[in-house]
C-alpha cells in the first residue's frame, strides 16, 4: 500500500488497485485511471482531442481539450463542463457559479473521521489517506478531498469537506460524496429496487447515452433503492470481470448517477440527494460529506461482495460484534401481535429454553393501551393490564429461565393519542397551517431538535440503566412528510432532512456508547433502512418483514451483494406464512435463515411435538457451526438455470465449506445441469460428510456438482464438505 507523487500525478495504490490522477497546468485536478493494480502511471491512455465546433476555449497546455469531455476529480459547471456535477455553490448576489483550482496536497497517516457522521474506522488494518485542497478565492471557498485507502483490498474510501472562507454566505446546493470518471467502453448498471417486503431485487440494464438515476426523496435509505450502484462489463458474472461499486455510508435521502456523454466515456456519482438538500454556510464554517466506499474487483459479483463484507464486518460495524456470537432468538410478534400478556410470555419463553433458544425478543404492543398501533406511540410507559409488574417483571422472568431479554422500540415515532403528543405537539415534523400526515397511524418526532434527541436519550437510558436489557429491536416503521422543523429559521429549511439523520445519529452514538453490550437491531419495516450509515452503529438489520422462505432466497441473496451474513437477520416463521399464505417444510425454512443471524417467529404453543423436536434439533445443529459459519466468505455459486439459487460459505482457511441449494419447482428439465464452486483451495481434497464422497478443490470449481432434483417445489438441503 503506497501513495506516490511524481511531478504532477499522484497513484494511490496496493495490490489489488491504483488510483492516479493528474493536475494539469498545476490547476485541472482530472482523474487518469482507477482499476486493477499496476506498477506504475507513465501518461498512458490520455484521450486525444480534436478541434470541433459548438464547443468552450481554455487556457490549457493541451491542444484543443474539451472541458465538456475532460475527466474533472471533482466537477463544477458554469464554464464549459455542462454534464453532472458533483458540487453547486449559490453565492450572495444570487448566482450559482464557483471555479475552484488546485492548490496543494499531502498523506496522512490515519484515517480522519467524520464529525457527526458515521465511517469506516482502520482497525488493525493499514490505511493511507490523501488529503487534496482545492480553492476559489474570488468565492471564498476552499474543497479538502479525501481518499483512504486499505491495505491489500479494493476498496477505496472517498468523503469531502467543504469550508466557507471568505466574508459572504454561501448555499451549497449540491454536495456529492464521490465523482469517478469512467472510460469510453460498454458497460452495465446493477442497483437494488424493491418495496416493503420485497426488497433487494437485482436490475441489471446496459447503460445509454444521457443520465441515469435512482435515488430517496422518503427520509431513509429506503426499501425502495439502496444507495448502492455498480457498473461492469456487460459479459462480467459471479465469478468473472471487472465492477466499479460505489455505496455511501449514509441513511436519509440520497442520490446515485451516471451520465454517459457524447463520446461514450462515464461520469458516475453518489451521494446527498440534491432535491432536498440546501446548506447555508457561513464564513468559518464547514460542510462534511457521507463517505462513499468505491469498490474494484476483476473476480466478478463475488469479488465485489467479499470487499464490502470484509469492510463491513471488520471496519464499519461495531468493533465488540464483528465476531460476537449471535444469540438464537424468538420474537413475539407472529405469535402475538399486540395482544401481549405475562401468560403468553412466561409459556413461550419456557417452550423456547427447552429447545435451546437463548433470547427472548418483546415486539410491539407492551406499551399499548389496546391491541393496535392507534395509541401510546412516544410515552413509552410499560402497560401493566398487560404486564404487570412492568418491564422490569418481564426481564427478570426471563433472565431467571436462564435467558437474555430483548425490548422493541421505534423511538422516532409518536401517535396522536399520546400523552407526549398533547404535552409538545411541536416536536412532531410539520408545516405550520397544514393538517400533518400519518403513517401507520404515526407522526415523526423532529429529530433534528436537540431537546428531542435528548428526550430520546433519556428515555432509552431509562429502560437501560438497570442492565435488564440484552437486546433492542430498534425500528422506524415510516416515511418522512411535512419535513420541516418549527425551530429552524426559514433560511435554513434546506438542511432539516439532513440534520434529521444527524440527530439520529447522535442518539443511536450517545445510546451505543454508554451501552457497547446492548445487542441493537436495527429495523424499519424490515429493509427501509438497512444501510452501512446504519450499520456503523448497529451490527446487524433486520433483512425484511416478509418471512417466507421463498421471497427470503431472493430478498437474502439480493442482500448479499453488499452485506455479509452477520449483518443480517433471518428467522422460521409459521407456515401457511403469515404474508403470503405459502406453505413451505420446517426444514427449508431454517434452511434459508441458518447462515444468518437465526431467530424464529412463530407460537411455539402451537407446534406438534415433532415440530418442536425438529426445532431443538436445528438449533442444537446451529449451535455447533454458527461461530464458523458467520465468519465465513459467503458466495453465490452460479445457476445453471432460473430454477436454482445456490450458496456456499467457505471457512477462511478453505478448510471446510457448505452449499446450500434452493430448488424453486420440481422440472425434470432441469436434472442434468451442473454448478460450479468457488473459493475453494484448488490443491485440497474434499469429503463430503453424509456419504464420505470425495473431491478435488479444482475439481468442484471446474467441473461442478450435477443439481439434484427434488420431487416438490421449492425445496432447500446442505451439503457440507471437509478437508481430508
Amino acid at each position: 500500500m503506497s501513495i506516490t507523487f511524481h511531478n504532477n500525478i499522484v497513484h494511490i495504490k496496493n495490490s489489488a488497485i491504483s488510483y492516479v490522477m493528474e493536475v494539469v497546468d498545476r490547476k485541472y485536478l482530472v482523474n487518469r485511471y482507477f482499476g486493477k493494480s499496476i506498477r506504475k502511471y507513465r501518461l498512458s491512455g490520455i484521450p486525444h482531442y480534436f478541434k470541433r465546433g459548438y464547443n468552450t476555449e481554455h487556457d490549457c497546455s493541451i491542444e484543443n481539450v474539451s472541458f465538456d469531455d475532460f475527466p474533472f476529480e471533482y466537477p463544477v459547471r458554469g464554464f464549459g463542463d455542462y454534464r453532472i456535477p458533483a458540487l453547486t455553490v449559490k453565492q450572495e448576489n444570487g448566482i450559482e457559479f464557483i471555479r475552484p483550482i488546485f492548490k496543494s496536497w499531502k498523506i496522512l497517516s490515519e484515517k480522519p473521521q467524520l464529525d457527526g457522521l458515521p465511517s469506516t474506522f482502520a482497525g488493525n488494518s493499514k490505511v493511507e489517506t490523501l488529503e487534496i485542497l482545492c480553492e476559489d478565492k474570488q468565492a471564498g471557498l476552499q474543497i479538502f478531498l479525501y481518499y483512504s485507502i486499505f491495505d491489500e483490498k479494493g476498496i477505496i474510501t472517498r468523503h469531502q469537506k467543504i469550508v466557507n472562507i471568505g466574508t459572504q454566505t454561501l448555499k451549497l446546493q449540491n454536495v456529492q460524496s464521490v465523482s469517478l470518471e469512467l472510460p469510453a467502453q460498454d458497460y452495465d448498471f446493477l442497483s437494488l429496487f424493491g418495496t416493503h417486503a420485497k426488497e433487494a431485487n437485482i436490475n441489471r440494464f446496459p447503460i445509454h447515452h444521457g443520465i441515469q438515476k435512482i435515488e430517496s426523496v422518503r427520509g431513509s435509505s429506503s426499501p425502495q433503492h439502496q444507495p448502492f450502484f455498480a457498473l461492469m462489463s456487460p459479459q462480467t458474472t459471479e465469478n468473472n470481470g471487472e465492477v466499479y461499486g460505489f455505496h455511501l455510508v449514509y441513511s436519509g435521502n440520497f442520490m446515485a448517477q451516471v451520465e454517459k456523454d457524447q463520446f461514450g466515456s462515464i461520469r458516475a456519482q453518489i451521494g446527498l440527494n440534491k432535491d432536498e438538500f440546501c446548506w447555508t454556510l457561513s464564513d468559518g464554517q464547514s460542510f462534511t460529506t457521507p463517505e462513499a466506499i468505491l469498490n474494484y474487483s476483476c473476480n466478478g459479483l463475488n469479488g465485489m461482495s467479499q470487499n464490502f463484507h470484509w469492510l463491513y464486518q471488520h471496519h464499519l460495524m461495531p468493533e465488540k460484534f464483528a465476531n460476537k456470537t449471535r444469540p438464537i432468538l424468538l420474537n413475539s410478534w407472529e405469535s402475538m401481535y399486540y395482544d401481549v400478556s405475562l401468560e403468553k410470555i412466561d409459556k413461550q419463553s419456557t417452550i423456547a429454553k427447552q429447545l435451546g433458544i437463548e433470547l427472548f425478543v418483546l415486539d410491539d404492543g407492551w406499551f399499548r393501551k389496546g391491541n393496535d398501533s392507534y395509541s401510546s406511540m412516544g410515552d413509552w410507559i410499560c402497560n401493566e393490564n398487560k404486564l404487570p409488574g412492568g418491564i422490569e417483571n418481564v426481564a427478570k422472568l426471563i433472565h431467571n429461565k436462564g435467558m437474555q431479554f430483548g425490548l422493541w422500540f421505534e423511538p422516532e415515532a409518536i401517535s396522536e393519542d399520546s400523552n407526549l403528543y398533547r404535552t409538545h405537539p411541536e416536536w412532531t415534523l410539520q408545516v405550520p397551517g397544514y393538517e400533518l400526515t400519518k403513517g401507520r397511524h404515526e407522526y415523526l418526532l423532529d429529530l433534528s431538535r436537540e431537546d428531542v434527541q435528548k428526550f430520546l436519550i433519556e428515555t432509552l437510558d431509562s429502560y437501560l440503566k438497570d442492565g435488564l436489557i440484552d437486546y433492542i429491536k430498534w425500528d422506524m416503521n415510516r416515511p418522512l412528510t411535512d419535513v420541516n422543523s418549527l425551530e429552524i429559521d426559514c433560511v435554513r429549511k434546506g438542511e432539516v432532512s439532513h440534520r434529521y439523520i444527524l440527530g439520529l445519529y447522535n442518539v443511536l452514538d450517545t445510546i451505543t456508547k454508554k451501552y457497547p453490550k446492548v445487542l441493537i437491531e436495527g429495523c424499519s419495516s424490515g429493509g427501509a433502512r438497512f444501510d452501512p450509515g446504519m450499520l456503523y452503529y448497529v451490527p446487524q438489520n433486520w433483512t425484511s418483514d416478509n418471512t417466507d422462505a421463498f421471497d427470503r432466497v431472493q430478498i437474502q441473496f439480493g442482500y448479499s451483494l453488499l452485506y455479509p451474513p452477520i449483518a443480517m437477520g433471518a428467522h422460521v416463521s409459521i407456515t401457511p406464512n403469515h404474508q403470503t399464505g405459502r406453505t413451505t417444510s420446517l426444514n427449508t425454512r431454517y434452511q434459508v435463515a441458518r447462515l444468518f443471524n437465526l431467530g424464529y417467529e412463530l407460537d411455539l404453543t402451537k407446534c406438534t411435538e415433532k415440530e418442536q423436536s425438529e426445532i431443538a434439533q436445528q438449533i442444537a445443529q446451529h449451535k455447533i457451526a454458527r461461530d464458523w459459519l458467520l465468519t465465513a466468505n459467503l458466495y453465490r455459486n452460479q445457476s445453471p438455470n432460473e430454477n436454482y439459487a445456490i450458496w456456499s460459505v467457505v471457512s477462511d482457511d478453505k478448510s471446510q465449506f457448505e452449499v446450500i441449494i434452493f430448488q424453486k419447482f420440481h422440472n425434470p428439465l432441469f436434472s442434468h445441469d451442473k454448478f460450479k464452486l468457488c473459493g475453494l483451495n484448488s490443491d485440497f481434497d474434499y469429503m463430503n460428510v453424509d456419504d464420505k464422497s470425495v473431491f478435488g478443490g479444482d475439481e468442484l470449481m471446474q467441473v461442478g456438482l450435477t443439481v439434484p432434483l427434488i420431487r416438490e417445489d421449492f425445496h432447500a438441503f446442505s451439503l457440507k464438505f471437509v478437508k481430508i
